[in-house]
């Protein structure tokens, strides 16, 4: 599991990476303008859809009846499933790309309705949005390749997949002269991106003798029970995306640039989302579902409290990072061309908004695994409405005091919320089991994280002067560095708080893989 959570972290990193890198380039030719808030809409809409219907619903009700089927039954049983499920999902996205074609307009007024009072934008944002959904139609196909593979332990390929949209996105902005304007430019990269991404992972599937093949749907017992999974799932995993919808349509209703803060603050706090949380419940929730099919009990809940400690030990140091020094990471990653110190400063200001529920967001993925492995998709489906619910309120009491910060702040307090009831209600019904092992190092790394944010306090000073010496490219330099100053003596902490509390490598089930690293 540990080797799986470290290949898609690792891909998910890179993935991360080339996309900084993405966004430094959109950041230099866009900024934060009308094309910036056009195009983070056209960004969103397709994005939000492949979230809501793709990733988490449809895993969350696929992997484990598949693997139900497959180890209570046999591969072709699984197969004839897959084949059924591939076929379904195919003609429901051929129906959302010829509605979503039609009735742009009208998506695009629901997701912005403040672009309305600005005519030339929305009919940017409508234009841009047109040519990235065909993406929804690749990426989603693309999830059902991707689960089929993490259901067998192939979880490489699909955690690559992702890259390939940033290298496309940074290969059109290099052709942009060939375009109306750089926002065609990025949004023509991304459908190119997603036909690349669909021809690996189907090029994957059949190397494995796993491709699936179109069959006549029949409401067998396992598609029936794969739908009466899916449809919870499908509004438990909207939650967070419609409260992500929310922060579009209010930030749509912000001065000009305050959706583009918006924009550039997720893309950061994004990281850890994808390199922990995301990598978490992707290996967790086939690892639990296998273990429940089996009843091995004690296995689900190892791996379950194994997974929660290193997303704690993991995710500390960013919540450190996005809250102390927020400004000090926006400047020198995106502060350049048409990108100001005063954009700077509202973009710090969202991320910081942003860092104080980052450990429920990604803890969330790792508590909502132990339900749906058990085939439970409506109390997690129930709990993110209840969270959902307060959010907006929430959304609407600060944006107007706050602006893009009240916004941020609102889809933190969710997070914590739905983790809180998630936890709850986990207790209660023996789904979470909180070990010695998994609160040793939550301890350890809750006290780490302190001693991270004084040195940072500290060191910010000296390293942004530092940064001013270096000349172009010192404040990237100066960054790199106080991260791995930062590396240094978080992980030492970390190691040493867990020693005095007694928690070792073996006991994490880290030993073998030490190891055999060194």
């Amino acid at each position: 599991m540990y080797r799986s959570f470290l290949s898609v972290s690792g891909f998910t990193l890179l993935s991360r990476l080339t996309g900084f890198l993405r966004d430094v380039m959109l950041a230099g030719l866009i900024g934060e303008g009308m094309m910036g808030d056009a195009l983070a809409v056209a960004l969103r809409l397709p994005n939000h859809f492949r979230a809501i219907f793709g990733e988490g619903a449809f895993n969350a009700a696929y992997v484990p009846t598949y693997l139900r089927v497959y180890e209570q039954s046999d591969i072709w049983a699984a197969r004839h499933f897959a084949n059924q499920i591939f076929t379904l999902l195919l003609i429901s996205q051929v129906v959302m790309l010829a509605l979503g074609w039609i009735f742009m307009p009208s998506f695009v007024h629901l997701l912005a309705p403040g672009f309305a009072a600005h005519p030339e934008k929305f009919d940017l944002a409508v234009k841009l949005t047109r040519i990235t959904f065909p993406y929804l139609f690749c990426v989603t196909l693309v999830t059902m390749h991707s689960a089929t593979l993490n259901a067998h332990g192939k979880f490489a390929v699909a955690a690559f997949a992702p890259v390939l949209l940033n290298v496309f996105i940074m290969a059109f902005l290099a052709i942009a002269f060939l375009f109306p304007n750089a926002a065609y430019a990025a949004a023509a990269g991304v459908t190119a991106s997603g036909l690349a991404q669909l021809a690996l992972l189907m090029s994957s599937a059949r190397r494995l003798h796993l491709m699936e093949k179109l069959a006549r749907p029949t409401l067998s017992a396992d598609v029936r029970s794969f739908f009466r999974m899916f449809g919870p799932a499908v509004i438990g995993s909207s939650g967070l995306q419609i409260a992500m919808f929310a922060d579009t349509i209010i930030g749509s209703m912000l001065p000009t640039g305050g959706l583009s803060s918006i924009y550039y603050a997720e893309r950061l706090y994004q990281l850890p989302i994808g390199l922990v949380g995301v990598a978490a419940g992707t290996v967790l929730l086939p690892e639990m579902s296998r273990c429940f099919a089996r009843e091995d009990w004690a296995g689900a809940f190892t791996a379950q409290n194994r997974t929660l400690a290193l997303t704690f030990a993991l995710t500390a140091p960013f919540v450190v990072a996005f809250m102390v020094i927020p400004d000090v990471i926006v400047r020198a990653l995106f502060q350049h061309g048409m990108f100001s110190a005063a954009d700077t400063a509202a973009t710090a200001a969202v991320l910081r908004a942003y860092g104080s529920g980052l450990v429920a967001i990604v803890a969330i993925n790792a508590l909502r695994s132990g339900f749906q492995a058990m085939g439970d998709t409506k109390t997690p489906m129930l709990v993110s409405l209840g969270a959902l619910a307060i959010n907006l309120l929430l959304k609407i009491l600060l944006y107007k005091p706050l602006g893009a910060v009240g916004i941020a702040l609102a889809t933190s307090a969710n997070a914590w919320i739905n983790l809180v009831a998630l936890v709850i209600i986990g207790l209660r019904r023996y789904l979470f089991q909180p070990d010695d092992i998994f609160k040793g190092v939550a301890l350890a790394a809750a006290t780490a994280a302190v001693v991270l944010a004084n040195i940072a306090l500290w060191l910010q000073g000296p390293f942004e002067a530092l940064g001013h010496r270096l000349g172009i490219f010192g404040s990237l330099i100066a960054l790199a560095l106080f991260g791995l100053v930062g590396l240094l003596v978080y992980g030492g902490a970390v190691v040493g708080g867990c020693r005095a509390l007694g928690v070792t490598a073996a006991q994490m089930g880290l030993g073998r893989l030490v190891r055999k690293k060194a």
